[in-house]
């Protein structure tokens, strides 16, 4: 990936697993990561939204990464963990099997997708980043939820 005078020269991402797989979100978006809490499901909410936590007084609607990709759903251990963040202007948990560090990663080191991943259903995918070794696959959080999943959610935490 080219870097140009005004680019960002490095990416500082939280790296976690789904399905022995490593992925990364950009911190920016991040506004904590917490242990697996009981979860009060929700009927008529998509399938893959495990239901709402309470945090702080503040309703978050939690998702299930791995069935949002269309994988079998998390299986819940001590290592999981939910990530908060703002995902295309709502604020949502993500479970995720592990979260283990936080990378500071040059840009690079950024390649595009695949072409032949770039039109799968996978459109949440912003590249993959070789780190020493390891292929992080980088998402891009405002495009893991639709539009018109985004307003079906914006009213839980109101």
């Amino acid at each position: 990936m080219a870097v140009s005078g005004q680019s960002r020269i490095e990416e500082q991402v939280v790296v976690f697993t789904l399905r022995d797989q490593v992925y990364g979100m950009d911190i920016g978006s991040v506004l904590e990561i917490i242990r697996m809490e009981s979860v009060t499901r929700v009927p008529g909410t998509p399938d893959f939204i495990e239901g709402i936590i309470n945090l702080r007084g503040k309703v978050i609607p939690v998702m299930d990464l791995c069935r949002r990709f269309n994988m079998p759903p998390s299986k819940i251990s001590d290592s999981t963990r939910v990530i908060i963040a703002e995902a295309g202007g709502v604020t949502v948990g993500m479970i995720v099997d592990s979260v283990s560090e936080v990378l500071r990663i040059p840009a690079s080191s950024i390649e595009p997708p695949p072409a032949i991943i770039a039109g799968s259903s996978i459109e949440a995918l912003r590249g993959i980043a070789l780190v020493d070794e390891k292929m992080i696959i980088l998402l891009d959080l405002g495009k893991v939820l639709y539009e018109e999943e985004k307003r079906q959610l914006e009213g839980f935490g109101k």
